[in-house]
């Protein structure tokens, strides 16, 4: 199959199309679908209005869970129809399942024009050129990753938050997992590239980055720097105009404790930690080949919360793993008694073709997991919304991330542990922008999020600046009204080179 080269962006047809890309999964994928949003417009395409149907409708998708075959089929169908109403329109799909599914996607919905893979977005403008050109479905999969994704431009969905891309792919071998083999082994970008793309969202305003990864505490194992992710927290967390840092995903069993001196020592970096879990057995830890067990888990939280007090921990629950008994399900309960987490995100297992764990004896029925689940949901609840009303009468600052809704005249924001704060507007009150930041009096709690009432000291920032300047270009206004969404912020790689030391 002949490659076509990331660089070479096929032009959109004389008259612009709009285009639409739709996002099913984790961060990761958020931030490949700002990179693919990057090189339509690049290639001349336009956003499409919110409400309207797209020329171009992309679909980014998520291979993880059992339910997102039939999502991005489902949806595929709907689309048919709108297709046939609509010459000249073209639907592709890339991410982790057009990596698995390869031909499969055109057998199934022959109406699909482009399919795509994780190590080849880069592709995407040249192949929807090529589909219109041959009039026929162009699928092109690489098993291997040509170009670093954060090369390609990028269109961001925020203009005062950024995903940066730390790394890509995975060096584990958990059973119940398919992204290893949908994104292959783990490659790291070299810091000054990293530097060098934070330093660039600064100057565009950007007050908040997250650093991704796979497993984003491994950083460095490629260039054989066990201590570069604590170098790289403390050298972002110096950037000018940068208030704060975070990351996503860390591996408790690469988590150190210098990266943990990093967190407390570094005052941009969060009082926050997300550090998935999945079983408090470790039965089934080991059956997952998860390389830590539930004492060595627990440890990395107590250190944590010596540095950091006030941290908020979240994880990650997997519940009704192959083998998973009685036993073992209450061990899991009992680590998240003994962990107190602000927050966990649940899932029930599901087969994944080519996992070791699909063909694993002891598949556990479906309604005990659902049993198992609701249980695991319902102390989960309990905890956050025991922890949320700790924070009653507490002080925060809200990097506010929307204007007010219609609803309930409240603009929401995150506190700097992250929790989703939702704050009401007084009567004659100045109107935050996206990228401010609000303190606020918490006044009530619920188990999801944290409500202000009470008033608010508004600091206006530059990426609220930021917000004003995309709406000026997008509609010729300096502030959006309540509903309307931001305008996204065109962003290529810099040039620009820095160094980092420890």
């Amino acid at each position: 199959m002949t490659e076509i080269s990331p660089t070479a962006l096929a032009p959109a047809p004389a008259n612009p199309q709009t285009y639409e890309v739709k996002t099913y999964g984790c961060q990761m994928n958020v931030h490949d679908s700002e990179r693919l949003s990057g090189l339509l417009h690049g290639a001349g395409y336009e956003p499409a209005v919110v409400g309207e149907q797209a020329d171009i409708v992309v679909f980014n998708t998520c291979a993880v869970r059992e339910n997102a075959d039939n999502r991005l089929y489902g949806n595929l169908g709907r689309l048919s129809h709108v297709k046939e109403q609509r010459p000249g329109m073209q639907i592709a799909v890339g991410g982790c399942m057009a990596q698995k599914d390869r031909d499969e996607i055109v057998k199934r919905a022959p109406w699909v024009d482009v399919v795509f893979g994780t190590h080849n977005m880069g592709s995407l403008p040249a192949l929807l050129e090529r589909a219109r050109h041959n009039a026929e479905a162009q699928v092109e999969i690489l098993d291997s990753l040509d170009v670093f994704p954060s090369t390609l431009p990028t269109r961001r969905e925020s203009t005062h938050s950024g995903w940066v891309s730390i790394s890509v792919g995975c060096n584990n071998t958990c059973t119940f997992c398919i992204v290893p083999s949908l994104r292959g082994k783990e490659k790291d970008r070299r810091p000054g590239d990293i530097l060098a793309e934070v330093e660039a969202l600064a100057a565009d305003g950007v007050v908040e980055v997250t650093l991704l990864g796979q497993n984003v505490n491994s950083y460095g194992a490629e260039f054989r720097d066990k201590g570069a992710f604590a170098k790289l927290l403390r050298a972002v967390g110096r950037v000018k105009g940068i208030e704060r840092v975070r990351f996503t995903s860390p591996h408790p069993a690469a988590f150190s404790t210098d990266v943990i001196d990093a967190m407390a020592e570094t005052p941009t970096v969060m009082p926050q930690l997300h550090m998935p879990l999945q079983s408090g057995s470790d039965t089934i830890l080991r059956s997952m080949r998860r390389s830590y067990r539930s004492s060595r888990f627990l440890r990395i939280l107590e250190q944590v919360r010596e540095r950091i007090p006030h941290a908020a921990i979240t994880t990650d629950i997997i519940v009704g793993f192959p083998g998973e008994t009685d036993e073992d399900f209450d061990a899991t309960l009992d680590v998240v008694r003994a962990a107190r987490f602000s927050q966990a995100f649940t899932f029930q297992y599901s087969i994944r073709p080519g996992t070791p764990a699909a063909t694993m004896p002891d598949q556990v029925p479906k309604e005990i997991v659902q049993e198992r689940f609701e249980r695991l949901v319902a102390l989960q609840d309990e905890i956050s919304h025991d922890l949320n009303r700790e924070l009653i009468g507490t002080r925060q600052d809200v990097l506010v991330h929307s204007l007010p809704d219609a609803q309930h005249g409240r603009f929401s924001g995150r506190a700097e542990d992250h929790r989703l704060v939702h704050v009401g507007v007084s009567e004659g009150a100045p109107v935050p922008r996206p990228g401010d930041v609000v303190s606020v009096v918490i006044d009530d709690a619920k188990p999801y999020f944290l409500l202000s009432d009470s008033g608010y000291a508004l600091r206006r920032t530059g990426a609220g600046d930021a917000y004003d300047r995309a709406q000026a270009d997008s509609c010729g206004a300096p502030a959006a009204g309540p509903g309307q969404a931001p305008a996204t912020t065109a962003l290529g790689m810099p040039t620009l080179r820095a160094g980092l030391d420890g």
